[in-house]
């Protein structure tokens, strides 16, 4: 669902407060933040979606690295998990479901996190993630609202699985490519974490289903700020993602991001028209976008290359916010 019908869904529903609510649902965070002791606080998030490749092992492994993604946003760890899948019983091989739920097993095994249940039910399309209790140190956990001027922003993964995973289901992906951006929505942002026990960060965010444009949108607005960017910073699956925008190989989601970010975007005229998709591109499993205070930012590019993360990539700055201005300027 795109951020402006989100908005009207959401429109009147209480607000939910208390002193131990760290973080709620007002900033539109990555996951909520509720404090149970004088050191340590719980994260909470859940996240699913319907298959975006065909294996189903490796659609388990995707889904469930998407849903812990938010609690590594947050700068905790994954502590339990439980599975949300849906699935039309007679037409959906039982094994298929397995290798689904095996798949979600390995990702939360990988992150340090305990599988203890989940719930099941009869659907026409099949439908699978996870929801998450993560835990954090109340030094360590960060708000999308706390991003300063100055910041430098980093990309830790690259852009266009919206575009790629559109290929992969048109059969018209090249090999290599498909197996690039498989490998990176598998991969788990766990770097976040050690981020925020090494105290190096900010703000952060995950890059999913609103696109770059979107999610740093929301978190130039919960900060009071604006950002800069350079469109020929962003890092990208491949270059034929490129040619895939040209043979207009886009998923609905994506345009739909790209029409919203026009009204909060100042386009540089001379920026390429495939950038602009591709900052807007709805990400699954995407990387976290960081903001790095100067004084931080060459220990924490070490840690990302310790990491080995595909490529991370610094793509602009946090700056003021500019009174009647759009929210993100975009140059070339």
């Amino acid at each position: 669902m795109g951020q402006e019908a989100l908005a009207q869904v959401l429109r009147g529903l209480p607000e939910f407060s208390h002193p131990n609510l760290l973080i709620g649902s007002a900033t539109s965070d990555d996951a909520a933040v509720f404090r149970i002791d004088a050191d340590r606080a719980l994260i909470q998030t859940l996240d699913f979606f319907t298959p975006i490749v065909d294996d189903p092992f490796l659609f388990g492994k995707i889904a469930a690295a998407n849903a812990l993604s938010d609690v590594y946003a947050m700068g905790g760890r994954p502590l339990t998990a439980m599975n949300i899948i849906a699935f039309p019983e007679e037409k959906l091989p039982l094994d298929a479901v397995n290798l689904i739920l095996r798949g979600g097993a390995e990702a939360i095994v990988e992150s340090g996190g305990h599988l203890v249940g989940g719930h099941t039910i009869d659907n026409p399309e099949p439908i699978y993630g996870l929801s998450v209790t993560g835990i954090v140190n109340l030094d360590h956990y960060f708000s999308n609202a706390d991003a300063s001027p100055g910041d430098v922003l980093v990309l830790t993964k690259p852009l266009g699985t919206g575009i790629v995973t559109t290929a992969i289901k048109r059969g018209i992906a090249p090999d290599a490519l498909a197996e690039r951006t498989v490998e990176s929505m598998a991969r788990l942002n766990s770097i976040g974490s050690a981020l925020a026990e090494r105290g190096l960060l900010i703000a952060v965010t995950d890059i999913t289903g609103f696109g770059l444009l979107g999610h740093l949108a929301s978190l130039c607005r919960a900060s009071k700020t604006g950002a800069s960017i350079s469109a020929g910073a962003l890092p990208m699956l491949g270059e034929e993602v490129l040619s895939l925008i040209e043979e207009d190989c886009i998923p609905g989601g994506s345009r739909g991001n790209l029409c919203a970010a026009d009204r909060f975007t100042d386009w540089h005229p001379d920026v390429d028209p495939r950038l602009r998709m591709l900052a807007a591109d709805a990400q699954t499993s995407g990387g976290l976008l960081l903001c790095v205070p100067p004084a931080s930012l060459d220990a924490a590019l070490a840690m990302l290359d310790e990491h080995d993360t595909l490529s991370a990539a610094r793509i602009g700055t946090v700056t003021e916010a500019r009174p009647g201005a759009p929210l993100i300027r975009v140059e070339p």
